[in-house]
């Protein structure tokens, strides 16, 4: 049992740290792009940065699955890559079709891979809502200084 604790701890721990690395990455990406995102029009802009951050949470959620499954595979738990793949996938994204179970030895496991995708999931979730909310908000702020100045003019 606490072998399992302590796989699906590392486990947890490796996928929020990548994914918080790369939501610092990001951040630093839309600091970089931020005049730009801040100049008319905005629609478009939105647009982009909405596929973005989805492309993001995307990746995010699949380099997760990917990761517990090669975990699954190196533990010996699935014969195959492709049952470990789907099982993770079914499990981190809280699906549990039940289709495929874990061996007694190793349920542990399994809910510490759901509990991770709640995490990870929320987290991900959260992520995006606030980039498009600082981006929107930045931008109707600027269009908000642009009328303010026109008006002095």
């Amino acid at each position: 049992m606490l072998h399992q604790i302590a796989i699906g701890s590392l486990m947890m721990l490796i996928t929020v740290s990548f994914a918080a690395t790369t939501a610092w990455a990001m951040e630093a990406m839309f600091v970089r792009a931020s005049r730009w995102l801040m100049r008319e029009p905005h629609g478009p802009k939105m647009l982009l940065i909405v596929i973005g951050a989805a492309l993001w949470a995307l990746a995010m959620v699949t380099a997760s699955v990917w990761s517990w499954a090669i975990c699954f595979r190196l533990l010996d738990v699935f014969h195959t890559m492709e049952e470990a793949v789907y099982f993770a996938l079914v499990v981190y994204t809280t699906l549990g079709y039940g289709d495929i179970i874990l061996d007694h030895n190793w349920r542990i496991l399994g809910g510490m891979a759901a509990a991770n995708g709640l995490l990870n999931i929320g987290f991900l979730t959260a992520m995006m809502v606030e980039a498009l909310r600082q981006t929107r908000k930045s931008q109707l702020e600027a269009r908000r200084i642009k009328a303010h100045s026109n008006i002095h003019l």
